[in-house]
C-alpha cells in the first residue's frame, strides 16, 4: 500500500512499507531538468547534481561518501530531461540517518570556489567521456534534429562554454528558483513505517522556494537530418518517430508495439537486421515519453559500408508491420514481457522507489499492480496495428555518427 501525504509547505512524500525486506530507498526527486534551462544555464541540473555531493556546512565531500559507506549504504543521483533524483539505498535501521545526509545536502550544500573549478573539470572529462561514444552521443543529436531550439533538444550535460559560467551564486539562485517545495517529491520505499512521514515532515516540510521565471512550452516534432563526420569503426544511426507523452490513453499499447519491433532479442530488428542478415550487433528501439510529447527511437550501429542496407533493412521491417500488423503471439508474449519486466522489478526496493516517485512527480497518481495488468491485458491486435500506422509514417528524423558522415541513400 502506498501512502501519500503533502507538507504544509507543499513538498509531497509517498511512501510504500515492504515488510518482507531489510533495506530502504529513499529518494528526493525535482521536477527540474535540462528541460528547465535557457541556452545560457545548459548543463546547470545536472552539474548541481554533481555539487551535492561535494560539502555541506558539517560534512566535507569526503564525509558524505563515508557517511554511506560506514552502513553499508549506497548514494548516488541523475539527471533526465525533466527531472533530478538524489537517492540512497540502507539498511532499514539507517533510514533516519540516510534521510539526515540527503537533506543536508539539499539544504545546506555550500558550493565553495575550490570545489567548483574541481567539478568543473570533471563534467568537462566526463562531456568528453561522452563525445568519445558515438553510440550514445547519436541519441542527443536525435533530440537536437526532432527539438531543434526547444530545450528539450538541449543535451544534459550542457557544454564546457555554458559550464565554465556558473558560479556559487548561479547555483544557489538555481536551486532557490527551480527546487521549490510544489516541485519536490520525497520517495520511501522498503521496510519502514508510515510514522517516518513525519520524520521527511520534519526536515523538509517548512522550507520556502522561490518563484519559477521559466514556463515550459509544448514543443513541435521537427523532420530533420543531422549527420556528423568522426573517426569511429562504425556508423551509428537513429530514426526517430512522434510518440506518446506521459499518462497517454494508448500509452501501453505503444510499449507493446516497441517490445514487438525491437526491445527484445525475439524483436523483429533484431531478428531482421542482426540474425538474419548479419549486420549489427546492437539494434533496437524505444520509447521516451516526456510530459507532453515523446519520442520512439530505432538505432542501429554497423560498418559504413553497410549503413544503405541497414537502413534498408529498418525501412522494410516497419513497412511489413504496418502492411501485416503483428501476430497473436507476438502480442501475447509482449504482455508477458511487460507484466514480467512489472513483476520483477517489484523485487527491489530502488525500483519501487523510483517508480513511485516518477509517478507522483509526472502523473500525481499511482495506479495498483492489478489496475496497470488490467491495462496491459486490455492491449487487442488492432491497437498495436493502429498504433504502428500513426507513428512509422514518413515523417521521421535522422541522426547519424559515421566515418563519412554521410547519411543513407533514401533518407
Amino acid at each position: 500500500m502506498i501512502k501519500k501525504y503533502t507538507c504544509q509547505n507543499g513538498v509531497r512524500v509517498v511512501l510504500e512499507n515492504i515488510p518482507t525486506v531489510r533495506s530502504v530507498a529513499i529518494g528526493v526527486w525535482i521536477g527540474t531538468g535540462s528541460r528547465n534551462e535557457t541556452p545560457v544555464n545548459n548543463g546547470i541540473s545536472h552539474f548541481l547534481e554533481h555539487m551535492f555531493f561535494k560539502g555541506t556546512n558539517t560534512r566535507t565531500a569526503r564525509e558524505i561518501a563515508e557517511s554511506f559507506d560506514s552502513i553499508g549504504g549506497q548514494v548516488n543521483a541523475f539527471t533526465s530531461k525533466e527531472y533530478t533524483c538524489y537517492y540512497a539505498k540502507v539498511l532499514d535501521n539507517h533510514a533516519q540517518f540516510a534521510l539526515e545526509v540527503l537533506a543536508d545536502m539539499f539544504f545546506n550544500s555550500t558550493f565553495v570556489e575550490e570545489e567548483l573549478v574541481k567539478e568543473k573539470n570533471v563534467v568537462y572529462e566526463e562531456i568528453k567521456m561522452y563525445e568519445d561514444t558515438p553510440d550514445d552521443i547519436v541519441h542527443d543529436l536525435l533530440s537536437k534534429a526532432i527539438y531543434e531550439d526547444h530545450s528539450l533538444g538541449y543535451p544534459i550535460l550542457g557544454t564546457e562554454e555554458t559550464l565554465s559560467t556558473f558560479t556559487s551564486e548561479t547555483l544557489k539562485d538555481y536551486v532557490h528558483n527551480m527546487y521549490t517545495p510544489e516541485h519536490v517529491v520525497i520517495s520511501v520505499a522498503g521496510n519502514i513505517s508510515d510514522a517516518f512521514i513525519k520524520e521527511v515532515e520534519v526536515l523538509f516540510g517548512s522550507y520556502e522556494g522561490g518563484k519559477r521565471e521559466i514556463e515550459t512550452t509544448v514543443p513541435v516534432f521537427h523532420t530533420n537530418r543531422i549527420a556528423r563526420k568522426k573517426e569511429t569503426e562504425q556508423a551509428h544511426l537513429c530514426l526517430g518517430f512522434e510518440g506518446l507523452q506521459v499518462g497517454h490513453d494508448d500509452i501501453y499499447s505503444l510499449i507493446s508495439l516497441n517490445n514487438i519491433l525491437g526491445g527484445s532479442m525475439s524483436s523483429r530488428l533484431f531478428q531482421d537486421v542482426r540474425e538474419q542478415r548479419g549486420l549489427a550487433y546492437s539494434v533496437f528501439s524505444y520509447h521516451s515519453a516526456f510530459e507532453d510529447t515523446g519520442i520512439v527511437t530505432i538505432y542501429g550501429g554497423t560498418g559504413a559500408k553497410q549503413l544503405d542496407l541497414l537502413f534498408e533493412t529498418v525501412q522494410e521491417t516497419l513497412a511489413v508491420l504496418k502492411r501485416d500488423g503483428i501476430t497473436e503471439k507476438e502480442l501475447s508474449n509482449s504482455k508477458e514481457q511487460l507484466k514480467g519486466s512489472l513483476m520483477l522489478s517489484l523485487e527491489s526496493t530502488n525500483s519501487r522507489m523510483s517508480r513511485n516517485g516518477k509517478n507522483e512527480l509526472l502523473l500525481g497518481l499511482h495506479r495498483s499492480l492489478d489496475e496497470i495488468v488490467e491495462q496491459i491485458d486490455s492491449v487487442t491486435k488492432e491497437d498495436v496495428d493502429r498504433m504502428a500506422n500513426r507513428v512509422f509514417t514518413n515523417q521521421f528524423s535522422v541522426s547519424l555518427i559515421s566515418p563519412n558522415g554521410e547519411l543513407p541513400k533514401g533518407v
